[in-house]
């Protein structure tokens, strides 16, 4: 970084021009938010155009001087941008990253790696990277318009932050021809000009290994030939949602929110291309690809296997925390209040207040979800007929003599709506061949809802 003094204004004119390209190199991520920095060898460069110190570059007055540095910078940056030829060395290989313990790294990660020794080339692409400090980050990530964005690093950053976490990382060394391999660089060079390089990311459409699927493509055209069965045999293609869910097992509750947070687009059953939005899928599917009639390929590596923990079981607490005995207690207390107070003339209508105002708010949480973000997969939502937005506020008229008569009506409404939803989502899986109206824990509030409601009907 070059610090200048005050008085050099047509120096720090200069730097003014240059600040936007600088900042974006100074400014790019890596795996897990890491921050890399300007080349050292750019700023090397371009201290010894200008002199190398500080008062040689102050003492750059006259026009001519001033024109033959920015041509000089122009030519370095130039270079910098555009993809430089490969030697006949150079290597492409596909990296998957196993899943971690966190939620955002639940389903494991992809990247492209570039080596060549010869160039002192080293660099991981990775998709599927974010900003912190994005304006309004947090509104952004809930509304599904948080900008992605390709980042590079060294392998030594993969590594380090997958080791840091306990994370297999597997190399597959692709079987490409030297001009597919400069395809190939040249297509992900591109993507990662600062104009190129952020897209809006979905969850199953557009992330870190569709982008890779879609790359190899590109650079490979029809010689690539990826594999057309489902990875798991013919007869065992799975939903989007159902491929979710099998990497959420331990983790009840997220599996849990993210099924119910969800609509119809995510049960449409995954074609081979489809389901390599996963990144342990596209790794199976290159394992199987086909170019030019030979294996993509090359070779498997295992850059690091993490020593394997003996299992340990859950706590029996977890067990008790689950959404799985929650719903089922809920369920329970439906018919035990309600079969208690069939017995009774007066009734408190407190329990229902409360039970249903949750109800009512999680329905409109799953409403805003469909209409106010982009995530394109939680539109469609059948779950919004048993958590019925409505709930909230109308519930708290319960108990009132003088709107008894559209209180029972629309307690009406709502147990045709259970059953709406209960048949639906019955024949729809029997014709789509997968389960649909997950997270199956919703089923026990249904039911309990279903009797809770039919009673209601006849004391409101």
């Amino acid at each position: 970084m070059l610090i200048l003094p005050k008085k050099q204004s047509k120096v720090k004119s200069l730097l003014s021009l240059q600040g936007n390209s600088l900042s974006v190199y100074s400014r790019q991520l890596a795996v897990g938010s890491t921050r890399r920095s300007t080349p050292l060898y750019a700023v090397l460069t371009l201290k010894s155009i200008v002199g190398g110190s500080q008062s040689t570059v102050c003492s750059v007055q006259s026009s001519s001087a001033y024109r033959l540095l920015l041509t000089a910078y122009c030519l370095l940056f130039t270079a910098h941008l555009f993809a430089q030829p490969l030697s006949r060395d150079a290597k492409v290989s596909l990296i998957t990253v196993s899943p971690g313990a966190e939620l955002y790294s639940s389903f494991g990660h992809n990247a492209l790696w570039v080596s060549d020794p010869m160039q002192g080339i080293d660099k991981v692409y990775n998709y599927g990277t974010f900003d912190f400090r994005t304006e309004g980050f947090y509104i952004k990530f809930m509304r599904g318009t948080l900008p992605y964005q390709l980042s590079v690093s060294p392998m030594y950053y993969t590594m380090y932050g997958a080791q840091a976490e306990n994370r297999s990382v597997t190399e597959q060394v692709l079987n490409l021809s030297q001009n597919q391999k400069q395809k190939l660089y040249d297509y992900l060079e591109n993507n990662y000009l600062p104009q190129n390089r952020q897209y809006a990311y979905k969850f199953f459409y557009d992330n870190c290994a569709t982008r890779l699927r879609d790359a190899l493509k590109a650079a490979c055209g029809d010689s690539l030939q990826y594999y057309n069965q489902p990875i798991r045999g013919t007869f065992e293609a799975k939903s989007y949602r159902n491929w979710m869910n099998s990497y959420l097992g331990n983790k009840p509750w997220a599996r849990f929110g993210m099924n119910l947070g969800i609509g119809l687009p995510s049960d449409h059953v995954a074609t081979p291309q489809e389901e390599m939005y996963l990144p342990n899928n596209l790794r199976d599917h290159v394992d199987r690809a086909k170019i030019g009639g030979q294996k993509l390929v090359l070779q498997k590596n295992k850059l690091f296997e993490p020593p394997q923990p003996n299992p340990v079981f859950p706590p029996f607490y977890e067990l008790l925390l689950s959404p799985l005995f929650i719903f089922i207690l809920l369920m329970g207390v439906f018919s035990g209040l309600t079969t208690y107070q069939k017995r009774r003339k007066k009734i408190s209508f407190l329990y229902d207040k409360i039970i249903f105002t949750v109800i009512g708010l999680a329905g409109w949480l799953l409403l805003l979800l469909w209409i106010a973000t982009d995530h394109g997969v939680t539109n469609w939502n059948p779950h919004l007929l048993w958590a019925f937005p409505l709930h909230f506020p109308l519930m708290f008229f319960l108990g009132n003599p003088k709107h008894s008569s559209w209180v029972k009506k629309y307690v009406l409404f709502c147990l045709i709506l259970l059953v709406i939803f209960g048949v639906g989502m019955i024949v729809s899986s029997l014709v789509l061949g997968t389960i649909i109206g997950q997270p199956i824990e919703a089923a026990f509030i249904i039911i309990g809802l279903f009797y809770r409601l039919n009673f209601l009907r006849k004391r409101v």
